[in-house]
């Protein structure tokens, strides 16, 4: 016969990992629908989670994806909280930097063709 899975309440789980401060912040995430659970978009904090669903919500203005490895009995240390689950969150790709020009008054037209030139535009 099979065992029932252990689970435990999705707010309460996101709390234990300190993905949030609070657990109420937790639920109103969860209960604004942003939070999906192997892919499939849920509305109520009271939904069970268990060992192998992965989660994708936002954290900010990142997109954060964590596959829930241990259910937790509390909301311990932050050791403790990184072994409840693995990341898998993509890594951003660098921005790369644009040359800013330094402004300074009125352009000259010395300054005006560099700055073309850094733009891309060829004005000859």
């Amino acid at each position: 016969m099979n065992a029932p899975r252990p689970t435990i309440r999705i707010d309460k789980w996101l709390w234990y990992a300190r993905f949030f401060k609070t657990r109420g912040l937790a639920s109103k995430v969860v209960t604004g629908g942003h939070v999906r659970v192997n892919s499939v978009r849920i509305g109520k904090a009271s939904f069970a989670v268990g060992a192998g669903d992965t989660l994708t919500f936002t954290q900010g203005r990142i997109v954060r994806v964590a596959r829930v490895v241990d259910l937790g009995t509390r909301r311990g240390p932050a050791p403790e909280a990184q072994a409840l689950y693995d990341d898998l969150t993509p890594v951003p790709e660098p921005v790369p930097e644009v040359a800013q020009i330094e402004r300074m008054g009125r352009p000259s037209k010395k300054d005006r063709r560099n700055a073309a030139k850094l733009k891309g535009f060829d004005l000859e």
